[in-house]
């Protein structure tokens, strides 16, 4: 496997797990009688983190101004940042 490739998914799950749970109780407090929803939309927010940790990891490669570490501590920042943007 390609070290972008690995850099991607790793990036894209710590953004899951740094902000899972912010996603879940969120959208737990909007949807209390709907359990489901609340599943079905955790889980859309999730797949969203990892496309675009993909998307963004990929930009930054192809500008190549830093190193994958570093771009990948960059896009991590970003995810987190945004993230907590759409939990408040």
């Amino acid at each position: 496997m390609r070290d972008l490739t690995k850099a991607q998914i790793t990036i894209g799950l710590l953004a899951i797990f740094a902000t899972g749970w912010g996603f879940f109780t969120r959208t737990h407090s909007l949807y209390q009688n709907d359990f489901f929803l609340v599943i079905g939309l955790t889980a859309l927010q999730l797949i969203a983190l990892i496309v675009l940790s993909a998307v963004i990891i990929t930009i930054l490669e192809w500008m190549d101004i830093f190193d994958l570490k570093t771009n990948s501590i960059v896009t991590l920042i970003t995810l987190v940042t945004f993230s907590m943007v759409l939990v408040q």
